[in-house]
């Protein structure tokens, strides 16, 4: 058990971050699950979408998770509670598509678009507080979520023009930065850059958080989780693990690894490359196994417990948590499974030229 009188005052965010680096020293910590397919567990109608604020939004607003942030913040608030009580050490916000990028699919402003933010990081502090107070030998935290966006950076919107492209680096880049300081006014504890497909939008991001620290705003830790969509191995933008892990590793994050599109059984090898390469922690939050025929998830909460338990035992691993399909029974059996399992060593690696095949080069 934590001696409470010798940890950091966990009422400050500087006490919090520097709990969470401690705690990630001691076990392998546990994420939260998925939060689409709960949503849907809800059966949620079109009128919880809009609540008072959008009744008369012209449009179906239905299918926007985020935006129940502000209009039903009692269903985010409780599924924070759920993770939280199923062993989560860590729950995300409920803003994966809270970019102004994203939500102009439902031709939401950057008025709404801070609003999601700012209130999906201040419902998730509030909830993580309470347990904090419950449990104040296991403190809980918050992970600002930045999904990946509609449009992407690196490969081209039309199959005959390479050079075509719907967004420029910087509306990216400023599509983040507003995202990012929403979190970070609301009060999480981290950014978790996740499901990234492409690199080039993954670049944008993690610059938006490092030049609002240059500006002023308090440095948090940055946990960035890339997608390996199928069995190539790679990022939708073609890139293997270790040249994805050679692009973004200058911002030194606090993790790294994969989430969603595969199972655990095929994302392990990618998990374990990670772990060979990577000089800080590695993270893996994996689907429940591969959709059915219907687009549903079958594998079991203790499926998943087992497959995971296996890759905590061989070293691999220092988070792990739940993507598409999972529940908060799945995080329970997950973190029942790794209880008591040393987290991964960080191995030492020495100074030496490492490409990610996407520098510019010249011919001599």
């Amino acid at each position: 058990m934590t001696d409470l009188t010798s940890r950091p005052d966990l009422s400050t965010r500087r006490g919090r971050v520097a709990a969470l680096r401690a705690a990630a020293k001691e076990r392998i910590l546990i994420l939260d699950g998925s939060w689409g397919v709960m949503f849907q567990k809800r059966k949620l109608s079109e009128a919880d979408y809009r609540a008072e604020r959008f009744a008369d939004y012209d449009g179906q607003m239905k299918g926007n998770n985020d935006i129940l942030c502000l209009t039903r913040p009692d269903i985010v608030a409780d599924l924070h509670h759920q993770y939280f009580a199923a062993g989560a050490d860590i729950s995300e916000t409920n803003t994966f598509s809270g970019t102004t990028i994203a939500q102009a699919d439902y031709r939401l402003g950057a008025d709404v678009v801070r609003d999601i933010n700012y209130e999906g990081a201040r419902i998730a502090r509030a909830v993580a507080d309470e347990w904090l107070a419950r449990e104040p030998e296991k403190p809980r935290f918050v992970a600002g979520s930045m999904g990946p966006l509609n449009v992407m950076l690196s490969m081209s919107s039309d199959v005959n023009d390479p050079g075509a492209r719907k967004v420029t680096f910087d509306q990216v880049y400023q599509a983040y930065r507003e995202q990012v300081a929403a979190l970070h006014d609301g009060g999480v504890d981290l950014f978790l850059i996740e499901t990234i497909t492409d690199t080039l939008n993954c670049k944008a991001a993690i610059k938006a958080i490092m030049d609002l620290v240059d500006e002023g705003y308090e440095e948090l830790p940055i946990w960035i989780s890339g997608t390996i969509t199928d069995r190539s191995g790679r990022t939708l933008s073609g890139q293997t693990a270790e040249a994805f892990w050679n692009s973004i590793k200058h911002c030194k994050p606090f993790a790294v690894g994969f989430n969603c599109a595969l199972g655990a059984d095929l994302m392990r090898p990618h998990i374990a490359e990670m772990a060979r390469i990577a000089d800080t922690l590695v993270a893996a939050y994996p689907n429940a196994g591969l959709p059915n025929a219907m687009g549903e998830y079958d594998e079991e909460p203790h499926q998943t417990g087992h497959q995971l338990h296996e890759w905590a035992k061989d070293g691999i691993v220092n988070i792990l948590g739940g993507c598409c399909g999972t529940t908060p029974d799945h995080i329970k059996h997950v973190a029942d499974e790794v209880r008591g399992v040393k987290p991964r060593a960080i191995p030492e690696r020495p100074k030496a030229m490492r490409l990610a095949g996407l520098e510019p080069f010249e011919l001599a």
